[in-house]
């Protein structure tokens, strides 16, 4: 696993109703980011973490014509925006990988936002400051998304999707 939940994580639980809702959050989440941020994706295949990431690049300003898609055979997707989008799935790969051995370490702790698929394949030590978000597959087209938010920059944005739903 990445990491277990520590009580000095905040923590904010999402419930979309299917899959433009998730991509619609994580439009929002792609508006609200002005700094470089890593987003863990955690969850079952077919939970919702590729709908999320195909609405984090339009919000962070990914051009149109530019098709966001899970970079399963490929490990990285680069994509251009305000802040370059970095998209990394680690399906494919066995835990306890190092980082380092891939190259990810630069884009772990670059000037962009790296969002990964699998995260819990990485060791938990290897981005201390992160965005985690767990999607669980509910009845039907529901997703629940519980972040948690690990350092200044996530927690950052984690108040700014709790004060833009009102809560």
């Amino acid at each position: 696993m990445a990491e277990a939940v520590s009580p000095t994580a905040a923590s904010l639980t999402v419930v979309t109703a299917g899959a433009e809702e998730t991509r619609e959050f994580g439009r929002r989440c792609g508006r609200l980011l002005s700094t470089p941020l890593v987003i863990f994706l955690l969850g079952e295949l077919g939970s919702g973490k590729t709908m999320f990431v195909q609405g984090l690049a339009h919000g962070l300003g990914v051009p149109p014509e530019y098709y966001v898609t899970s970079p399963s055979y490929t490990l990285i997707n680069e994509y251009p925006a305000r802040r370059t989008l970095v998209h990394i799935d680690l399906y494919r790969l066995n835990a306890g990988l190092d980082p380092e051995d891939l190259g990810l370490n630069e884009l772990l702790h670059g000037d962009g936002v790296a969002a990964v698929e699998w995260a819990e394949r990485l060791p938990s030590e290897a981005v201390a400051d992160r965005m985690e978000i767990r999607f669980e597959i509910g009845e039907g087209d529901r997703r629940t998304l519980q972040l948690l938010a690990y350092g200044q920059a996530a927690t950052s944005l984690l108040k700014a999707l709790d004060r833009s739903t009102g809560r």
